[in-house]
């Protein structure tokens, strides 16, 4: 049995944003993208920023203790939109 990844922010990438009224706009330093996302999809990535950490225990962070099984699910999918966009990147356990 595999263990869930750890994720992290891909290094080197500084989070360049601004916000206004719960919307961020983000420049990813390393591709030269720019994307929109809601006040906590960033909150997500600076909880990265911090230390790797492995889904689970993002989705307690971010959702406190109600934090079940579709909140680490939603997290996932979040997590891999995140990684489609080369923002964050799974490490294998």
């Amino acid at each position: 049995m595999r263990s869930p990844p750890i994720w992290r922010l891909v290094p080197g990438q500084r989070l360049v944003h601004r916000c206004h009224d719960g919307e961020c706009v983000l420049f990813n330093d390393l591709t030269g993208d720019t994307h929109l996302l809601g006040q906590d999809v960033l909150d997500l990535l600076g909880l990265l920023r911090g230390a790797s950490q492995p889904a689970a225990l993002l989705a307690t962070l971010l959702a406190g203790a109600d934090a079940d099984a579709g909140t680490l699910d939603e997290l996932d999918e979040v997590l891999a939109d995140l990684a489609a966009l080369n923002l964050v990147e799974a490490q294998p356990c």
